[in-house]
């Protein structure tokens, strides 16, 4: 009588946030990361020493950072894989338009730090890159656009995706840091060719970057010596490729041993873009593998969850972090083998270095948020004609 009269009472989902965040997170890629991190610290302890003594710093004041850095990392991965896919993506749009304002304030304002490329603000007791930060906020605003010019009547999305996509290109082209613009750039490509991109535009586009890298390889001295010396049958045993070259070398299977590593007192970088080399001298390849399976998880395990996603924003942006994650590890380590040309990129979470650890815990908070467990977010329902 009383629900005749009042109504029904509707029913509230009471459950913790906590146990509702364990119970549908992808646990095996936290797991992943969690292993990585604690690699990178281990890594650390043996490579960063050495560049501590150089600096007059004492032996683990690196060490000591990368843990500050990677602990504020690990708490930003874990607030914002609590967010709802909605939250994430109002965060992603602040964000981006910061670090896209921060960008463009670089040749003003920034530093190279002594490294030939204007990449960094410095805060005095720290550097900040914001082309780390915004690169999570434009995959989320590209894959917000590109879902919307999927509705009926819906924005040009696609094209203004790729309007930013050329504008951030641009700025870290004339940083210059090609391995940033690349890796924006293909993360962009990513998320159109899953929105359903024509197969001959993409093959257009291919053909024009590589136009673009033709006429950056004539016109800028930088971008020409680094695709020199990757081109050279004849590494200089005296640069960080013939340093780690020859790390890699040494380690074999089973490595060296743990302290015995000579590379970490030759290469100026071996904290941050050749940290792998240390990991293969010292521990050889099979800790190498070990890392490559980490990644490896992450990614496929994103992959195969966000195809049961029916969002359309969800799908796109997950797969552009999960696939942007991964192929920046996999730069990282195919510059140290030579499989390609020096890029200057770190190993996520692995590698020192404050702005791309925060920025990577980041992402990666944004990629278990849209990879969480949600009631009616798989497509086979559909398919299966189970709509609830």
């Amino acid at each position: 009588m009383t629900e005749m009269v009042y109504g029904t009472v509707p029913v509230r989902d009471v459950e913790p946030v906590l146990p509702k965040w364990w119970r549908t997170v992808d646990k095996w890629s936290l797991s992943c990361v969690l292993i990585l991190f604690g690699i990178g610290i281990l890594l650390g302890l043996a490579a960063s020493p050495p560049l501590a003594e150089r600096n007059g710093f004492q032996p683990f004041y690196y060490v000591q950072r990368q843990a500050f850095f990677g602990g504020l990392a690990l708490a930003a991965m874990f607030l914002t894989s609590l967010m709802s896919p909605l939250l994430v993506r109002r965060l992603a749009v602040v964000g981006f338009a910061v670090g896209f304002v921060a960008l463009a304030l670089l040749p003003a304002f920034g530093t190279d730090f002594g490294k030939g490329a204007v990449r960094w603000y410095s805060l005095g007791f720290a550097s900040l890159q914001p082309s780390e930060f915004l690169k999570p906020g434009f995959v989320v605003v590209a894959a917000w656009m590109m879902a919307a010019a999927q509705e009926i009547n819906g924005p040009p999305g696609r094209l203004w995706s790729f309007l930013l996509a050329v504008a951030i290109v641009l700025m870290l082209a004339f940083q210059p840091d090609f391995g940033q613009a690349c890796l924006v750039l293909f993360g962009w490509g990513v998320m159109y060719f899953v929105a359903g991109a024509p197969m001959l535009l993409l093959v257009g586009m291919a053909g024009l970057v590589v136009l673009a890298g033709t006429v950056a390889y004539e016109h800028s001295e930088h971008f020409a010596r680094r695709i020199d010396g990757f081109l050279s049958p004849d590494v200089d045993p005296t640069t960080q490729l013939g340093y780690a070259t020859n790390a890699i070398q040494e380690g074999g299977f089973f490595g060296v041993g743990v302290g015995e590593g000579q590379v970490k007192w030759s290469l100026p970088d071996a904290h941050t873009d050749f940290i792998i080399a240390v990991a293969a001298e010292e521990y050889g390849l099979v800790l190498v593998l070990c890392i490559i399976a980490l990644y490896a998880v992450v990614v496929v395990r994103s992959l195969v969850r966000l195809m049961r996603e029916r969002d359309p924003f969800i799908r796109l942006a997950g797969t552009g972090l999960a696939c942007m994650f991964g192929v920046q590890a996999m730069i990282n380590m195919g510059v140290a083998v030579r499989l390609l040309p020096a890029k200057g990129m770190t190993l996520p979470f692995v590698s020192y270095g404050g702005s791309s650890l925060i920025a990577g815990g980041i992402a990666v908070g944004m990629l278990l948020a849209f990879t969480r467990a949600r009631p009616q977010g798989e497509i086979g329902d559909i398919l299966r004609g189970r709509l609830r």
